[in-house]
């Protein structure tokens, strides 16, 4: 996994009536947090994980008319970015007769299909599940699974990574 250190402008906005002595400074952070994490992702710099600084205050502007205060704040995240070719482990949260859905850290979105798993077969049952041909391991809803990206693909419409996972090879697959 790929972690990149971003740093960005952005706008703080707190109402004048909340302000005290005690909690500008845990507005302004809440608020931050907000903006970093309510864009869930972004082609160049992947999925927001952390706020790591917050540059100093150096202006306040007050808006009269909406009885604001406007903050202008730099402040840094941490990202995280995922690459073909990488090794992650997910748990799964769907299974579907062609495949497996994965969610490995904010990626929620990770296709595994049946064809990159050898082996195994689809058993629907009241708990649908992936069992290998031997019999001695299964994948259903929950099981954690060790696996290779094969594809990431961005998604504009979503403004999300679809990535295309296998466990074709040594030491992939449930754990």
């Amino acid at each position: 996994m790929v972690f990149l250190e971003i740093e960005r402008n952005a706008e703080v906005v707190i109402p004048f009536s909340v302000i005290n002595s005690d909690t500008h400074e845990d507005i302004i952070i809440l608020d931050l947090h907000h903006k970093s994490t309510s864009e869930k992702t972004s082609k160049e710099n992947g999925y927001c994980v952390a706020i790591t600084g917050i540059s100093p205050i150096s202006t306040i502007h007050f808006d009269e008319v909406s009885r604001q205060l406007l903050i202008p704040v730099t402040f840094s995240y941490t990202a995280m970015k995922p690459y073909k070719g990488e090794i992650l482990i997910g748990t799964i949260t769907e299974i579907r007769q062609n495949g497996i859905i994965l969610k490995s850290g904010p990626m929620k979105n990770i296709f595994l299909s049946k064809i990159r798993m050898k082996d195994y077969e689809f058993r629907p049952s009241n708990e649908p599940m992936f069992l290998k041909v031997n019999g001695l391991s299964y994948m259903k809803k929950g099981t954690k699974v060790r696996f290779r990206v094969l594809n990431v693909k961005w998604i504009q419409s979503e403004e999300e990574f679809n990535i295309v996972a296998t466990i074709l090879g040594d030491y992939l697959g449930p754990i």
